[in-house]
């Protein structure tokens, strides 16, 4: 990755630690994957898997505190994807750093991914023992609890309720959840605005929080995303999470 991606990182990691003090900086590494199309990263050849470590290691050498990666489509069991996650902590450790990761969400129905593959280029979910697998190779996990083709805010808010407690079950307490929040608004069948609510995703972490492993500490939410967020976003973010 070449540094003119990255010009003025330095400045901007300086002056979050200046008015932030405890905050940590991560980078943002995203990619398409060539998993449903013919355009992408193809994490099967072993010098794609080196380039990202690679660009990794430059993006620790400018200051940043963290890696996150968002590599997508990725689907259920691809060892690849493991293998690459070794690699990256082996680096991310050396220097002290966080590793963290995108994952997608976790079969609702028992094999539903497969079920979903046979019959579509995109399967969508992944098995809970691969999010375990993912989770236990990292020390930071968000799953991205959005575009779920729920219609209602009542069923997005199970549904998400269902992801944070199936999350919870093979996520170590060494490693932190975040359950993803939508700060985006869309209308399509695979995200309905009205039923895609920030407040209805607040009530399903909490309700999968409390009932399935209340005194977990490193847990959390994580809003995606910035530049889209409205106030009323924030509004339901603050009621709802942070003074409840």
């Amino acid at each position: 990755m070449p540094e003119s991606a990255y010009p003025r990182a330095r400045w901007l990691i300086d002056a979050v630690h200046r008015e932030l003090p405890g905050v940590r900086v991560q980078a943002f590494l995203g990619d398409v994957l060539a998993t449903e199309g013919p355009d992408g990263m193809r994490l099967t050849r072993a010098a794609t898997r080196a380039a990202v470590v690679r660009s990794a290691g430059q993006v620790l050498d400018a200051g940043y505190d963290g890696v996150h990666l968002d590599l997508e489509p990725l689907h259920s069991g691809d060892r690849d994807y493991l293998s690459l996650l070794d690699d990256l902590r082996a680096v991310t450790r050396a220097e002290d750093a966080r590793l963290s990761v995108a994952a997608h969400q976790i079969d609702p129905l028992p094999a539903l991914h497969s079920v979903a593959g046979l019959f579509a280029d995109h399967p969508k979910w992944w098995s809970q023992e691969f999010f375990g697998q993912v989770a236990r190779r990292v020390d930071q996990i968000a799953l991205m609890s959005y575009d779920t083709a729920q219609p209602l805010e009542g069923t997005y808010g199970g549904y998400v309720a269902q992801q944070t407690s199936l999350a919870l079950e093979v996520t170590p307490p060494t490693t932190h959840l975040l359950m993803g929040l939508p700060f985006y608004y869309e209308s399509n069948p695979s995200h309905w605005g009205h039923a895609e609510t920030v407040a209805a995703a607040v009530r399903g972490v909490r309700l999968g929080l409390s009932r399935t492993d209340a005194d977990r500490e490193l847990f959390g939410v994580a809003p995606y995303i910035d530049f889209a967020a409205t106030e009323t976003n924030w509004e339901e973010y603050r009621e709802g999470w942070v003074n409840p």
